[in-house]
């Protein structure tokens, strides 16, 4: 079981940047964000491999970088240029090594003026 903690959530202005984290309780394959707005299905953000190995969803390309610190089992989502409709709920993502999936209990990110 692999446990996962988000921090760094908020309200932003558009154009802001916002950094969210989450650490999780041991070593896993690959981490991620996924965000979840009302009324819309649960997409892809980012995801990292733990070899580094990135991947975007088109709309956040250019706009969020995503890290990991594999030592702290950490992985970061530095957000900038924000939008309004990157306002959603964002949710840690784990592979396991096991290729379980785990999620973390989600974090809102409100970007309005």
């Amino acid at each position: 079981q692999v446990q996962l903690v988000e921090s760094g959530g908020g309200l932003v202005q558009p154009g802001g940047s916002l950094t969210l984290s989450c650490a999780g309780s041991r070593s896993v394959s690959s981490m991620g964000w996924y965000r979840q707005a009302p009324g819309k299905q649960r997409e892809l953000v980012a995801v990292i491999t733990s070899g580094g190995s990135t991947n975007y969803a088109d709309s956040v390309k250019g706009r969020f970088t995503i890290s990991r610190d594999n030592a702290k089992n950490t992985v970061y989502l530095q957000m900038n240029s924000l939008k309004p409709e990157d306002t959603a709920v964002y949710y840690c993502y784990a592979l396991g090594f096991s290729a379980v999936s785990y999620w973390g209990q989600g974090t809102q990110v409100t970007v309005s003026s």
